[in-house]
């Protein structure tokens, strides 16, 4: 949700929702697996995650607004392996896909985004988008998403790992799904406390790395606001305590039951900052 003065514009039809006021424009793209057209060599859900994409990049262009700046997808059994490949690495090559086709970069700058399961439903990509660019930013902890190596799938995952956007009079920082990963490794198998300090480490890096870049960007900890993915309901306890002693206890959090995009990972953590633009 933002707020404005201005007037708000809508629409729905073939699958999207949006809202738009000025230049921001906020959408959701849903695609059911069952009705997406494959092609020659695509699974059902390469075939869903592509059309989406394509609905993302067609609604945009339509809207005259064209850069991407941060992207939630949401699918069903993310980690579940169907058709001889994990249905997360599937939804990948439909993305990567749809994203060459477009002629939109695949590496570098790219949006900010994360990637949760669920029960059932539909593939789902919610968007937020605008006039002015994306700066994205890296985690020097981190081997770019976009870099992994080919053991974690045919196609590499296409988003950075932070991205900053100058509004009017607002810097907005945007920090991608985060987790218990440094190089590309995950870390701290079966230990959600652990995992949860590690996000938080990685996050801690992301906001030194976007402050040596822009001066905009010198957020701490306890200036963001957070939504936190866990993936079994037991774990809330001690992922709640781990992150108020690390953001504080005022800081705002929202906890979610969802999986994540590796079955061995836990919980993942993203979060925003917004702070007045210098001149």
């Amino acid at each position: 949700m933002w707020r404005s003065d201005g007037p708000v514009e809508t629409g729905t039809g073939h699958g999207v929702s949006w809202a738009r006021q000025g230049g921001v424009l906020f959408a959701v793209v849903e695609v059911p697996e069952a009705v997406a057209l494959r092609g020659a060599d695509e699974t059902t859900l390469q075939a869903a995650g592509r059309v989406a994409y394509e609905k993302v990049f067609a609604l945009a262009a339509s809207q005259g607004i064209p850069h991407l700046w941060r992207v939630w997808n949401f699918l069903a059994d993310i980690n579940r392996e169907t058709d001889g490949l994990e249905r997360y690495r599937q939804f990948n090559q439909g993305r990567q896909h749809a994203f060459m086709a477009a002629g939109r970069a695949v590496r570098g700058a790219v949006p900010a985004a994360s990637a949760l399961g669920l029960a059932g439903g539909p593939v789902s990509v919610a968007f937020l988008a605008g006039f002015q660019p994306l700066l994205a930013i890296e985690n020097p902890r981190q081997i770019s998403a976009y870099d992994y190596p080919p053991e974690y799938g045919p196609a590499s995952p296409t988003f950075s790992r932070a991205g900053l956007v100058r509004l009017d009079r607002q810097a907005v920082l945007f920090i991608s799904g985060t987790a218990s990963i440094v190089g590309h490794a995950t870390l701290h198998t079966g230990d959600a406390a652990r995992q949860c300090h590690e996000s938080l480490d990685n996050i801690e890096a992301l906001l030194a790395r976007a402050a040596e870049i822009s001066p905009d960007a010198g957020f701490g900890l306890s200036e963001l606001t957070y939504r936190v993915y866990v993936r079994h309901p037991g774990d809330y306890a001690q992922v709640c305590d781990v992150l108020r002693s690390r953001v504080g206890a005022v800081a705002p959090a929202i906890f979610l039951q969802a999986d994540v995009c590796r079955s061995e990972l836990l919980l993942e953590v993203e979060a925003v900052g917004f702070r007045e633009a210098r001149p």
